[in-house]
């Protein structure tokens, strides 16, 4: 199992032990997965690039107002031009490259959240959480870039737990992330996981075994 330069053996001890704490109360099974990203998102190029390019008209419309007047050949001047809208394209790729800020901006809200969506379902898949015996599994997905966390349920836990139900779980683990302690929020939303679980009647039963390891998985 890979390891995350954002935890470390510590952390990972403490995200396993409050999952197997949660494990005890209920028959669910909780995955954690984290993510650095969940998409590369192709669309940052080229969003990119069109938002330097109007940047650099912008700035250098202002250069001929401010210095050339209203009229005048500067309108004119091609290598004017072209010199700002690089210098507007050049910068704008860097910031996309540098500044995650400005990165999730030119993605916009709505891309991000069905990436994070989808990367939730292909953890689900590759680590065989469906493979439980009453199809109890849990993917808690925190993607790191994205500032997101998604909860995605298998059949036996969407029966009962309805999906604003998660809502309390996401909170918990998006606070310790803004608060610079991913860990604690991680060990907080699984400890309301368990208890949301066993409140809505997902109990544990006599034969119940630890299906799946309490590790959490870390992914590129």
């Amino acid at each position: 199992m890979s390891k995350s330069p954002f935890f470390s053996d510590a952390d990972r001890a403490l995200i396993a032990g409050a999952v197997g704490e949660a494990e005890s109360r209920t028959s669910g099974e909780i995955v954690p997965v984290i993510v650095p990203r969940s998409s590369d998102y192709s669309v940052v190029g080229w969003k990119s690039a069109m938002a330097g390019a109007f940047l650099g008209l912008v700035g250098y419309e202002l250069y001929v107002f401010q210095y050339a007047g209203w009229t005048g050949d500067s309108w004119l001047d091609a290598l004017g031009i072209s010199v700002f809208l690089v210098l507007g394209i050049v910068s704008s790729l860097l910031a996309s490259t540098f500044v995650e800020g400005y990165e999730r901006l030119l993605i916009g809200r709505a891309a991000m959240d069905a990436a994070v969506h989808q990367r939730a379902m292909k953890a689900f898949v590759d680590h065989e959480v469906f493979s439980t015996r009453d199809r109890t599994g849990i993917v808690l997905l925190v993607s790191l870039f994205e500032h997101r966390v998604e909860v995605f349920g298998d059949s036996g836990i969407n029966e009962i737990v309805k999906p604003e139900d998660w809502a309390e779980v996401v909170s918990q683990i998006i606070m310790g992330i803004k608060a610079k302690d991913a860990t604690g929020g991680l060990v907080k939303g699984i400890e309301a996981c368990g208890s949301l679980l066993e409140h809505a009647g997902v109990h544990i039963k006599v034969d119940d075994t630890d299906e799946l390891s309490n590790q959490p998985r870390f992914e590129e």
